[in-house]
């Protein structure tokens, strides 16, 4: 109790949040691999996992936002822009472009996972505002890859919130999207100056 009530009252209550033991909400079996998406709250904090490992997390959304606005920044002023984002994850991405582009854009979202579209509307959609809401938005329940191999020109731009990167978590078949293969494909993908 002392040092509790030393620390002030917010302190308090983010250590009363984080000694709060975490909840399993749903879960999820990723196409095409053994492992499983699970989604956790503790609190007001919603966690994504995969094998034990946190893939997101609603207190950290910098490296989405950043990936959004990096990707947007170029094509922010052009008419009709459509974007491409593999991975919907807390829709912290897709809100982040939809801030940065104009209202007659177009964002595709390409989710693998079903339930995490779902989970978007049931449990975190107002953690961005429900971007899914917006009418600029469609999803399209598929592998990210499997869109950008079929588009010929499509897109100025391209924003891959996958797998944390090029070093897969959840599925080693999304090694070839950072591979040159897979570059060769995004670019193919792209209108002239995309991004």
């Amino acid at each position: 109790g002392t040092a509790l009530q030393a620390r002030g009252p917010s302190d308090e209550s983010r250590l009363r949040s984080v000694l709060k033991p975490w909840k399993l909400l749903d879960s999820a079996p990723v196409p095409g691999s053994q492992s499983e998406l699970r989604l956790h709250q503790r609190g007001s904090e919603l966690s994504i996992r995969v094998d034990g490992a946190e893939l997101m997390n609603s207190r950290a959304s910098a490296s989405e936002i950043g990936l959004s606005e990096l990707g947007c920044a170029r094509i922010c002023e052009r008419r009709a822009a459509r974007v491409l984002i593999g991975g919907l994850g807390m829709g912290f991405s897709l809100r982040s472009a939809l801030a940065a582009l104009q209202s007659d854009a177009q964002v595709v979202v390409a989710e693998l996972v079903p339930a995490v579209v779902r989970w978007n509307r049931d449990h975190f959609g107002e953690l961005a505002d429900h971007p899914l809401r917006d009418p600029r938005v469609s999803v399209q329940e598929r592998d990210v890859g499997e869109l950008i191999r079929r588009a010929q020109g499509e897109f100025d731009a391209i924003l891959l919130d996958v797998d944390n990167g090029p070093n897969g978590l959840t599925r080693s078949a999304n090694d070839h999207l950072y591979a040159r293969a897979g570059l060769l494909a995004a670019r193919n993908a792209l209108r002239s100056r995309g991004v």
